[in-house]
Order: C-alpha cells, then structure tokens, then sequence
C-alpha cells in the first residue's frame, strides 16, 4: 500500500486554513506555521509538482530558489484538478468537499458526471448547472466566503471561461472574479488586487502548464519552455508586492507522461467492462462504478490485467486506507467508486469510446506516486 496523503500535516487541504489564520481570519487553524501577513497572493499553476520544478530547476531559475527553504505539500487523491481546487477552495479533504475525481458518479446519472465543466462526460454540451445546483452540491462555506465575511477583500484571478462554472461556485464563492488574459495580465492584476483593501488575500490561477504537458508530455521542450514563462510570472510578481505581503506559488498535483504501451483502453481491453456500469475518475486513477453484484467480477478482471502496475481497493478499503480523508460522509460515499484503481506503473485506462482525446494525452496525472502527488510550497515575503 502506497502512503496516503498527507491530510492534517501537509495538504493542500491545509494551506487554505493556515493562509486565512495568517490574515487573521477566525476559525483557523495554522497547521504549516505561517507568519501573520496583511496581504497574501496565492499563485496556483496547475500541473506545477514539486519533483518536475527539481529536475528542472535550470528552467525556472526564481521558482528553483525559494526550493531550498522550501517544503513540499501532497495533493488529495485522486491528484486532481478539480478534486486539488475544491480543497484549496473550502480548506477541506475531498471526503469532506464531495468533489472526489475530475469525472465521478452523481446519483440521478447513468454515466459519470465531468466537474470541471459542470457536465455529463462524454462530450456531452448539456450544462447540469440549473439540475445539480453547485451551492447545494457543496452547501459548505468556502474560505473564501468565510473571508470576506470578516472584511477580507478576496479577489480571484483567472481566465474569463472559469468565472462563471460550476466548480467555481461550488468551491471558490465569496470573492470578486477579475479576468486574466495573458500570462503578463495574471501578473499585473494579481499584484493590483493585493493592494486594495486594508487586508486582502488574492487567488490567481494558470492553467496553460497542465494543458501542454497533457498533450506534449512534461518531458517535452514546449513544456519546459513554458516553465520558462511560470517562473517569469512569479517573479514578476513577486518583485512587484505591496508592503506586509506573502505569495504563495504551489500546484495542484504533478504530472507523469505515459507511454502508448502503458494505455489500456476498454475498447482494445474490454475485460475492463466486465461488470461496470460506467468508469469515472482519470487514466491514472479509476472509479469503477459496478452493476449490482458485479463487484467482484470487475475485481477479478481489472487485478489480473492491471494488478501489477495499479493499486485497485474497494471503496471501503480505499477509506479506510485513508486516500480521500479521515473523514468520509454517507452522502459522499456513493459518489467514490464501488472499486478504486490508482496507477503505480507507466498505465493508464483510457475509454476512446466516451472520450477521445484522453486516449491520445501523453501527459497524466491523478494517483499515490511522488511525481503525481508532491507540489512545492514557495514562499515569498515582503
């Protein structure tokens, strides 16, 4: 068994917290140990882990050192996108949040539902915001809220597409949207919205890093070129910050390329749908949602193709094991697959019949290993 995340010492379910004890936010808890500031940027470059700005530190000069005096955070399982942002939004373990894979089972739905865009998976346009309503979805204060309740000036700053989706009302509701439209833009209006307010915490989010390694691969010269422009940005930034300040450059999760002998498809390998109603989740870690009684028919299959490159529990023993949380509510627990299936080895279960695309990505991330789970925490202050 893998080492779980590191919830409640170093997650990304802890930054949130310590981040708004160190605004002086009540109800707090500084579990990393971060000094009292009245303004804070928190920077967020998806796909930035921990171990790929180590292997390329020579690519990213600023970002490499604040390593040093660094530390490193694990990202919640499945390492996630929307699974690492709905911590970093409600300061919350994914068992506690309810958002548990980018792609997952919401009761009423025959297939798995994707929750970046807020829709049933598959190429599906049909939005579900008016049917699964992202405030009951997760009906708990975010930090944010929590934030601005206390006269905190909270800004987000990000692409116009994400202002209005359903993750970003789920988990990021509370703060005023400020749209970014370059990477120089990012820089500009995340250091305009730190100064404004007596106390101010600022949430900027880039995501073009994830997407170049999930079509190129994180061992490619665009990805590395584009590390390049993150570790400009960030130093941009942080030349730039208003008196009393903190940024805060981390991830969301890290990145592995897999090979086209590592991805196993379900049209090519279709013992993987023995008993399955549908699959959620991502290539690298699997919810597999089962007919009634089938489970240890999918069991059997998915261990004796993939047993020895994937880590595949139960639901219960995936809770148990402590991969979405110490604490995992009964309405959440639906939503995680009947069985769990995380990647250890260079594999990947892809589905070309329900999504294309992913079939062709090089670049995947969402299990227990290291280079997946790890993502920097840099400090900057001023």
């Amino acid at each position: 068994m893998p080492p779980g995340p590191q919830y409640g010492t170093a997650s990304l379910a802890d930054l949130m917290p310590s981040l708004m004890h160190a605004l002086a936010v009540p109800g707090f808890e500084d579990v990393l140990g971060l000094e009292p500031s009245t303004r804070v940027a928190l920077l967020v470059i998806d796909s930035l882990g921990f171990e790929l700005v180590r292997r390329h530190a020579g690519r990213a000069p600023f970002l490499a050192s604040l390593l040093a005096s660094s530390r490193s955070l694990s990202s919640g399982f499945p390492s996630s996108t929307a699974v690492s942002l709905s911590s970093l939004g409600t300061g919350r373990t994914p068992g506690e949040h309810g958002i548990v894979g980018f792609t997952m089972a919401v009761p009423g739905y025959d297939r798995s539902v994707n929750m970046l865009r807020w829709a049933l998976h598959g190429g599906s346009t049909r939005d579900l915001i008016e049917e699964v309503v992202p405030e009951r979805f997760q009906d708990q204060p975010t930090a944010f809220e929590r934030a601005s309740a206390d006269g905190v000036q909270v800004t987000l700053v990000g692409p116009v597409q994400l202002a209005h989706t359903g993750l970003t009302r789920a988990v990021f509701r509370g703060g005023r949207y400020r749209n970014a439209f370059s990477m120089g833009d990012l820089a500009a209006e995340t250091v305009a919205a730190l100064r404004e307010g007596e106390r101010s915490f600022v949430y900027a989010y880039s995501p073009e890093l994830d997407s170049t390694g999930h079509v190129r691969g994180v061992d490619s010269e665009a990805w590395r070129l584009h590390l390049g422009h993150v570790d400009r940005v960030a130093a941009d930034i942080a030349s730039t910050l208003p008196p009393d300040s903190l940024l805060v450059v981390t991830g969301d999760h890290g990145m592995v390329d897999v090979p086209p002998a590592g991805r196993y498809d379900t049209a090519q390998h279709p013992q993987l749908r023995h008993g399955v109603r549908f699959l959620g989740g991502e290539p690298r870690a699997r919810h597999v949602y089962t007919r009634p009684g089938a489970e240890p028919e999918a069991m059997a299959a998915w261990r004796e193709l993939l047993g020895d490159s994937m880590w595949i529990l139960t639901r219960e023993e995936a809770i148990a094991a402590g991969w979405f949380g110490p604490t995992v509510p009964d309405r959440v627990r639906p939503r995680i697959g009947d069985l769990v299936a995380a990647a250890h080895g260079p594999v990947g279960v892809t589905e070309q019949d329900v999504f294309k695309l992913e079939a062709l990505l090089v670049g995947h991330h969402g299990s227990l290993t290291p280079d997946e789970q790890l993502v920097p925490l840099l400090l900057v202050r001023k």
